[in-house]
């Protein structure tokens, strides 16, 4: 490799001659009624224009084939507007639109997500132009123009001002089988939005004398294993207990979440754990488990079922009279909305069969929902002192908040005070946020998988309150560091920094060595290249951020230090190990976990190794590091091989984003 020398010029340079690589196809312009369709490769982006005039809105949708696309608009005189990426990967749909402030030709800017896409197809049309919304009410429905339709699931919003609700609207179907639309009265599952009715139960129990917060769980629910550790049930309505999260657990033990779960597979489980992931109150980690188990201790300690406590104390006397706890995935409820997802072929079923509360499972509706947030001001159940539990930010052993509270979250946005909590369960997409000192709420319900209800309700938030919203300071970004004079890198210098770094368990950053000095690659994203600023300092390129390779004693650098949106984290380096050395036979055999009472069958498949499950899609293992392989599903994240004192290979320990080293025995 050659001494790696760069300048402001030769950085220019690079960068047109990327620009050049990238090829940029000028497509036409788009016209309403008319479907544009082409095939695009990595390196292409389609340029198209529509001709707006001033003041109005304009509507579009592309449907992705085999490629996972982003679009970029631009103003006529080429400003950037906005970027626009769903979270639906090569198939279906993206929904973008323009506003137009002046009369002209407006540009949409197509492309792959990044360089990794395979060749692909999109079809993009405009469905819909109009005058730009004016007033309140009209710009809400302007904002859910994509999901007013009656041949696509849709959503509800409910906006409740000063102790009434004063905007209320449905859009979409709620029922594409029987073409029932979506109403304000339409029940929608909420998910994880249930969770802060969960722990308000808690505290009506708690005021009547009956229980408290800091007691240890095991007193009411004794075949929750003694890890050693006292869990209250603060640390579960806080997401502190350490442990892990039912959802992982059931996935890694072979269910499908489509299947039915009841709250009794949820208890057996969690009886056979053993471990946790850490000492109660020493981190955050979001866990469902939690808030089943306090579901259950409200009831074992009211005598009541969870659903029944619920209706009689909270549902009953605010009047939410379309609101129920879901405990049994065959009861029939009227006028509920059905969840859906889209891909290249329509729309289909997301199908949910949840037969367990206090996580999830509420019903109910946009218009309820706000009888709830009105409670807040004005208390009907409950009293003041348990709102302002509710809502005080726990605290970990170390003495740190984290901003969450008792079943929700507090926080800025945009320079107010608020409270706010999400939810997504199957296609259901659901988002409460409450604005106490504007005495304000947003409620939006939504019934599709594609649909971001947390960005939905921050810009109904942004239509209501852009007179009493002031833009918090934003912290300040590294910005991309220049050197003042070009840096000159020897070759050798060069060499100590290769290698790979785990900034966490999994996530790796590989650097290594091409033509022009250093580029960088972590796991699961796409090479980045490596700027010199000084003799150890890098700018990461196209990204606002940097790595530090750190100086030692030693032949190679040992730890590199990424920093990135104003916070700094180290990663220490792997020892070097070749990957195709490796040896997959001796990973193979059966792997069995009394934890889940489950095996996996690890064998070798096309030089790969593969975990086999009777009820599960194979996974596909692959090598990171000595004796520690990334699986290619989310519930099987990381796999570390455990050796006895022979260096036979006894079990594995298998981690995800909410459980750490799950234990699998070798069986043969």
């Amino acid at each position: 490799m050659r001494n790696l020398k760069f300048g402001l010029t030769s950085l220019l340079c690079l960068i047109l001659q990327m620009g050049f690589l990238q090829a940029q196809i000028q497509k036409g312009d788009l016209k309403k009624g008319k479907t544009a369709s082409a095939e695009i490769s990595p390196n292409e982006k389609h340029h198209y224009t529509v001709t707006l005039g001033p003041n109005q809105y304009a509507f579009f949708r592309l449907m992705q084939q085999g490629v996972d696309m982003k679009i970029t608009t631009y103003d006529p005189a080429g400003n950037k507007l906005e970027d626009f990426d769903s979270p639906n990967g090569r198939q279906g749909p993206e929904l973008f639109s323009i506003t137009s402030s002046k009369k002209g030709k407006y540009k949409v800017e197509i492309s792959p997500f990044d360089e990794k896409e395979p060749k692909g197809i999109y079809a993009v049309e405009i469905k819909s132009i109009k005058p730009q919304a004016t007033t309140p009410n009209e710009q809400v429905d302007e904002l859910f123009t994509p999901w007013d339709s009656d041949d696509t699931p849709g959503a509800s919003v409910a906006v409740v001002k000063d102790g009434a609700i004063i905007y209320k609207k449905g859009y979409g179907m709620a029922n594409l089988e029987y073409d029932i639309p979506n109403t304000p009265s339409t029940i929608f599952h909420i998910a994880s939005v249930s969770k802060q009715f969960t722990a308000f139960s808690i505290l009506l129990l708690e005021k009547e004398g009956r229980l408290s917060l800091d007691d240890d769980l095991r007193k009411y629910i004794p075949e929750v294993p003694d890890f050693g550790k006292t869990i209250t049930l603060r640390h579960l309505a806080t997401h502190t207990s350490g442990m892990r999260d039912q959802w992982n657990l059931l996935a890694m033990a072979g269910w499908r979440l489509d299947d039915v779960i009841t709250k009794e597979h949820v208890l057996k489980l969690v009886s056979k754990q053993k471990e946790l992931n850490f000492n109660p109150g020493d981190e955050y980690l979001y866990c469902n488990t939690g808030f089943t188990l306090l579901a259950e201790v409200v009831a074992r300690v009211s005598g009541q079922s969870f659903a029944e406590f619920t209706q009689a104390k909270i549902f009953g006397p605010l009047q939410m009279n379309n609101t129920l706890f879901y405990d049994d995935h065959e009861k029939i409820v009227k006028n509920r909305a059905y969840s859906y997802y889209e891909g290249s072929e329509g729309f289909k079923k997301s199908v949910l069969s949840y037969a367990n509360v206090g996580a999830t499972s509420l019903f109910t509706t946009v218009e309820d929902l706000s009888l709830w947030s009105l409670n807040f001001a004005k208390p009907k159940v409950g009293d003041q002192g348990i709102i302002d539990k509710l809502n005080t930010l726990a605290v970990l052993n170390n003495g740190k908040t984290f901003g969450g509270a008792l079943g929700q979250f507090v926080g800025k946005y945009k320079g107010l005070n608020e409270i706010q909590h999400g939810g997504a369960d199957a296609g259901y997409r659901t988002y409460l946020t409450r604005f106490p000192d504007e005495n304000f709420s947003v409620v939006v319900f939504s019934n599709s998988a594609q649909f971001n209800s947390g960005r939905m309700a921050h810009q109904v938030v942004d239509i209501y309150l852009k007179d009493k919203i002031k833009e918090a300071p934003k912290k300040e970004e590294p910005k991309e560091e220049k050197p003042t004079e070009e840096v000159e890198i020897a070759p050798q210098t060069l060499a100590t920094y290769v290698g790979k770094y785990e900034l966490q368990p999994g996530f790796i950053i590989a650097v290594q060595e091409k033509e022009e000095g250093l580029e960088a690659l972590a796991t699961g994203q796409a090479p980045v290249n490596l700027e010199p600023i000084s003799l150890t300092k890098f700018q990461v390129v196209g990204v606002e951020a940097t790595l530090e390779f750190v100086p030692n004693d030693e032949e190679k650098v040992q730890v590199v230090k990424l920093t990135q949106g104003g916070r700094t984290m180290e990663a220490k380096r792997i020892k070097d190990f070749d990957e195709n050395a490796v040896k997959l036979s001796a990973f193979t055999g059966a792997f069995y976990s009394e934890e889940l009472a489950t095996t996996y069958h690890f064998t070798v498949e096309d030089e790969k190794l593969v975990a086999k499950h009777s009820r599960l899609s194979d996974i596909t293992l692959n090598p990171s590091k000595k004796d520690v392989f990334s699986g290619s599903t989310w519930y099987f994240g990381q796999i570390t091989f455990v050796r006895d004192a022979e260096g036979q290979i006894t079990g594995c320990k298998v981690s995800n984003g909410r459980v750490r080293n799950l234990h699998f025995e070798k069986m043969d």
